[in-house]
C-alpha cells in the first residue's frame, strides 16, 4: 500500500471506523511520557501503533492483566562480543523483549577494516531485530596497538548514506581529541554534519578537560563507574550510558542516576554480553530487572530502556506506546520481575515465551565471508619468545605488573621484587606471565609483561579475543604452557585455548575474525563452561571470568596499565613502560 494511501487508512482505524490489523486487548500499558500505567486496548494497522483506548481488530490478543511496554533497546553493544551470528544473537535476544539495539562494529573492523563493517551490515539486514550502526571512530584503539586495519574520516563517510548508521561510535581516543588531534576532529565533525551523534568513552574525565571533550562534540558515555562522576556528565550536558555488561557492571554505582531529573539524560546498555549471561540473565530485560530490585520506578527503568534511547539516536518512531510510533511491543506479566510473555516487531509476533521466535539468516555472499575468515597471518613463534629478554650486566630488581579488579575492566600497577628464578612468575603471590601476539600483519611483535590476581596457578589460557586490536593474548604459569596454547589458536585461525604440561586441554574455534562462532548458542555456551570449568580447575576463582577478563588487559585506552604487542602501556601517559627494571 502506498504512503497516503496507507496513512488514509491508519486514521480510520485510529478514528475506530474500520478494525485494526492486530489489537491488543485490556492491557496495562507503561506510558513512557507520564511514568504510570493506563489500561485500555493497543491498536496497530500497517506496523504502527494509531490508537490506545477501545477498538476492534482482524487478530484481537487478550492481554487482561498484563502489561504492554515499548521493545527494549540496547544503546550501546558490541554484537561481535556475543560470539554469535548476528542472527543467532537476534534469535537469543528477542524473547527477552529486545527489538533493537545499536552496535558499534569495532571489534570486527579492527580485524578486516570496512570488510568488517560490510559483513556485520549485510549479516543484520533484514531481522526481526532492528540493527542500527554507530561506526568506529577508533581504529585502531590506540597508536600503542597493532591492528588489522586503519580507519580514516574518509573511509567512513559513505556509511552515513545508510538510514541504519545513527553516529560515531564511542571516541576513546580522549588525549586526542581535547589536544585537538586533526584525525579525530575529522571524525567528529563528519559525524556532527550528517546530524548524527557522537558517542564517548572518556573515564575518569572532569573539570575542563571534559568541557574540552564535549565542546569538541561528544555527546554520551558509558564509561562512568562512580554516580558523581555521572552527574557531572549529566551537568554539563552529556548522556549517560549506563552499563551492566558481563565484564564492566556499573548498574549499582550509578542508582542514582535512576532518580529524577537525572533520569531524564540516561539510557541502558550492556557494551560487551557473553553468550552464557544473555541465555542465563538475559539481556536489557535483566538490567530493567536488576535495577528495579535496587529500587528504581520499574515505569522510569522501562523509559530508561526505550523512550530515552530512541530520543538519544533521534528515532522519533520509535521507544512509545502510543500513536505514530512503530508497533515494536513487549507483552509482560510481570512488569518489576520483567517476565516477557510476546514480542512483536512492527505489529508482528517475533517472539513467543512459549514457542519460542524463527529468525531466517541473512544472505551474506563468499566473497565477504571469506574477507572475514582466515585472517591469522602471524609469524611462526617458539617458546622462547616468552622469556623477557634480560640484560647479563644488570639483573633487573623490580618488576611492574598489571593489577585486576574484580567486576572492573580498570586495572592497576602493582610494583614487586623480580625474581629471575622463575622468570617472574610467582603463584604464591598470584603473579603469573602474559603476552600479547601481533597477528594481523605478520609483524612478529610480541609485548611480554604480568598479571596479578587472575588466580591462576599452573597452565596457561589463549585467546584471540583481545580488545580492541584482537591479537593473541596469553596468560601462563609456564612459558612452555603458553607456547602450546597460543599455538592452538594460531593453527585453529581463532578462538580459545587451554594447556597443561605441554599439551592441549580443550578449545573453542572462533573462526569469524577469531572472535565470533558460527555455530549454535548452546553448542557455544556449552564449550564455554566446559572451558570456564578446566580455569576453575587450574586456579582461576569463581567471580573472575577467563576469558572476558584476559580481553580486556590488551585495551590501552582503559586505565593504568594494559600490554599490547608493543609492550608495557601505562594509558595514562600513553607511553611504553619496562615491566621489569
Amino acid at each position: 500500500m502506498e504512503g497516503a494511501h496507507m496513512l488514509e487508512r491508519q486514521i480510520r482505524v485510529a478514528k475506530g471506523l474500520e478494525d485494526a490489523d492486530l489489537v491488543l486487548k485490556h492491557g496495562k500499558i507503561v506510558n513512557v511520557f507520564t511514568e504510570d500505567i493506563q489500561e485500555g486496548d493497543v491498536a496497530v494497522c500497517e506496523g504502527m501503533i494509531v490508537g490506545i483506548g477501545s477498538y476492534r481488530g482482524r487478530k484481537e490478543v487478550d492481554c487482561t492483566g498484563k502489561y504492554i511496554a515499548p521493545g527494549f533497546m540496547d544503546g550501546h553493544i558490541h554484537l561481535e562480543s556475543s560470539m554469535m551470528q548476528p542472527a543467532e544473537f537476534a534469535r537469543t535476544v528477542l524473547p527477552h523483549g529486545t527489538t533493537a539495539v545499536f552496535t558499534d562494529p569495532h571489534e570486527i573492523a579492527n580485524v578486516c577494516g570496512t570488510q568488517g563493517i560490510d559483513y556485520m551490515m549485510r549479516a543484520t539486514e533484514g531481522l526481526p531485530l532492528e540493527v542500527y550502526f554507530v561506526l568506529p571512530s577508533c581504529v585502531p584503539a590506540a597508536l600503542l596497538d597493532e591492528s588489522g586495519a586503519c580507519l580514516e574520516a574518509e573511509e567512513l563517510k559513505p556509511y552515513y548514506q545508510s538510514k541504519r548508521v545513527v553516529g560515531l561510535a564511542e571516541v576513546m581516543n580522549y588525549v586526542g581529541t581535547v589536544a585537538g588531534d586533526m584525525n579525530v576532529l575529522k571524525k567528529i565533525q563528519e559525524a556532527v554534519s550528517q546530524g548524527k551523534v557522537v558517542d564517548g568513552h572518556a573515564p575518569g574525565l572532569g573539570g575542563k578537560e571534559l568541557c574540552a571533550y564535549l565542546t569538541a562534540g561528544v555527546m554520551s558515555d558509558h564509561e562512568c563507574a562512580t554516580a558523581e562522576e555521572g552527574l557531572e556528565r549529566i551537568r554539563q550536558g552529556q548522556w549517560m550510558m549506563i552499563r551492566e555488561g558481563t565484564a564492566a557492571k556499573n548498574l549499582e554505582a550509578l542508582m542514582p542516576l535512576f532518580e529524577r531529573p537525572y533520569c531524564e539524560h540516561a539510557m541502558l546498555v550492556t557494551d560487551d554480553k557473553h553468550p552464557g549471561d544473555l541465555e542465563k540473565l538475559g539481556h536489557i530485560d535483566y538490567i530493567i530487572r536488576k535495577a528495579v530490585s535496587l529500587g528504581a520506578d520499574p515505569c522510569i527503568a522501562v523509559k530508561m530502556a526505550t523512550y530515552n534511547t530512541a530520543r538519544y539516536f533521534g528515532l522519533k518512531h520509535l521507544g512509545a506506546v502510543a500513536p505514530s510510533y512503530q508497533a515494536d511491543l513487549v507483552v509482560l506479566s510481570d512488569l518489576k520481575q520483567v517476565q516477557v510473555e510476546q514480542v512483536y516487531k512492527k505489529g508482528l509476533l517475533a517472539a513467543d515465551r512459549h514457542n519460542g521466535c524463527a529468525v531466517q539468516e541473512p544472505v551474506v555472499n563468499s566473497k565477504l565471508k571469506e574477507s572475514v575468515t582466515h585472517t591469522f597471518r602471524m609469524k611462526r613463534f617458539t617458546v622462547e619468545d616468552f622469556y623477557l629478554p634480560v640484560s647479563r650486566d644488570r639483573q633487573p630488581e623490580k618488576m611492574r605488573v598489571i593489577e585486576l579488579h574484580p567486576g572492573q575492566i580498570l586495572t592497576g600497577e602493582y610494583i614487586t621484587e623480580y625474581s629471575s628464578a622463575s622468570n617472574g612468575i610467582d603463584v604464591q603471590q598470584d603473579i603469573i606471565k602474559l603476552a600479547v601476539m601481533e597477528r594481523h600483519l605478520c609483524t612478529g611483535h610480541i609485548g611480554l609483561g604480568y598479571v596479578k590476581n587472575y588466580g591462576l596457578k599452573k597452565g596457561a589460557i589463549a585467546s584471540s579475543v583481545a580488545h580492541d586490536s584482537h591479537n593473541l593474548i596469553v596468560a601462563g604459569a609456564s612459558e612452555q604452557d603458553m607456547y602450546t596454547a597460543a599455538e592452538a589458536v594460531r593453527k585453529m585461525q581463532g578462538g580459545w585455548a587451554i594447556a597443561l604440561d605441554g599439551k592441549v586441554l580443550e578449545v573453542l574455534p572462533l573462526p569469524i575474525a577469531g572472535i565470533m562462532s558460527d555455530r549454535p548458542l548452546r553448542e557455544v555456551e556449552g564449550q564455554i563452561l566446559k572451558m570456564k570449568q578446566i580455569a576453575r580447575e587450574l586456579g582461576v576463582p569463581e567471580g573472575i571470568d577467563p576469558f572476558m577478563t584476559l580481553a580486556f588487559i590488551s585495551l590501552p585506552v582503559i586505565p593504568r596499565l594494559k600490554l599490547t604487542t608493543f609492550g608495557l602501556v601505562d594509558t595514562d601517559s600513553q607511553e611504553i613502560v619496562d615491566a621489569v627494571f
